[in-house]
């Protein structure tokens, strides 16, 4: 939870104007983005560029989030959390509060995406995100805090970007923020120890939540519970083993579940097909029809040239019967 002292410190409204202590940028506040455990995000305006400006009272917090920002723009190709513009201080009231501005990404919430586009877009999305977890993991980073309040869906590309790095931990530590649906922990699943398959179950819930808009509580035994949801799910059913290997812990890797997940969508594109009828069919039928009606004519066409041949014999013999009539 966020501390109250910084709400009161950082209820800015829209139109307020804050300025860096050492670079001496302005920025113009638009609106509030949202709130985490170590701050606020507003979207702001300097220069004519918009930009994501996150406050803190926690300068330490800060910090690690800005060099975890600067790890993700080493990996070429990913999707992974918004770029870093600038980091400074404000001073407010004789306070000193910490902010860094970033990238601005635009786009729909991951969920308003699929209440708009459909519930079956959510295994393109997932491979896309399961993409960027194998560089993370590789740079010995897990998002930890993975839920699809942290995704954003941009458009027209459809590309998913992470956002709120502020939960995301080095490998081997404990998570620093999570969310109790997405958390393993919570539903009695396994540890909160950063390691790849921390966020590999939060991979799953997300698939989970993007059936089920509201979310339940847990009731019992969880693992048995989630099971029966993705059951009662009859889109969920190509997907069972998968996220069952998720829920359990049992992927060793992001691009081992990637590679499942490949696999299964590679499956769903090739069952229309084999439902559609084989061209082939229809003119290897006519040929029989055309073999059939031909088979007839030269059936009726052999039995003339019998008749015919048996009228010849017989007025033949008929006519050596009157010849022998004259002798």
């Amino acid at each position: 939870m966020m501390n109250n002292t910084l709400r009161d410190q950082c209820n800015l409204l829209p139109g307020s104007k804050i300025t860096g202590k050492w670079n001496k940028n302005t920025y113009t506040i638009i609106k509030e983005l949202g709130q985490g455990a170590n701050g606020i995000v507003y979207l702001a305006e300097s220069n004519n560029k918009r930009a994501a400006l996150k406050i803190s009272d926690n300068g330490v917090s800060i910090i690690s989030e800005m060099n975890i920002l600067k790890a993700f723009s080493k990996v070429q190709g990913s999707a992974l959390g918004p770029s870093l513009l600038e980091a400074d201080d404000w001073v407010k009231n004789k306070s000193i509060l910490s902010f860094y501005a970033m990238e601005y990404i635009i786009g729909d919430g991951f969920l308003e995406f699929i209440h708009r586009k459909g519930p079956s877009w959510t295994g393109v999305l997932m491979l896309q995100l399961l993409t960027s977890l194998v560089s993370l993991h590789k740079q010995g980073w897990v998002f930890g805090d993975l839920k699809p309040e942290n995704l954003i869906v941009t458009m027209p590309s459809c590309t998913i970007r992470c956002i709120d790095v502020g939960g995301t931990t080095l490998i081997g530590r404990s998570i620093k923020e999570f969310t109790e649906f997405f958390d393993r922990g919570y539903w009695g699943l396994g540890s909160r120890s950063a390691e790849p398959s921390y966020d590999l179950f939060a991979v799953a819930m997300i698939f989970i939540n993007a059936y089920y808009p509201v979310r339940f509580s847990k009731n019992g035994d969880g693992y048995k519970q989630l099971v029966e949801m993705i059951k009662q799910k009859k889109e969920l059913v190509p997907y069972r083993a998968f996220l069952q290997k998720a829920l359990s812990g049992a992927y060793n890797s992001a691009e081992e579940m990637r590679s499942d997940l490949v696999e299964i969508l590679q499956n769903q594109r090739k069952q229309p097909a084999a439902q559609t009828p084989s061209p082939q069919k229809a003119p290897v039928t006519r040929t029989r029809k055309h073999t059939k009606k031909r088979g007839r004519v030269q059936r009726r066409r052999g039995g003339l040239i019998e008749t015919m041949l048996l009228v010849s014999i017989v007025c033949f013999l008929y006519v050596l019967y009157i010849y022998g009539q004259f002798l």
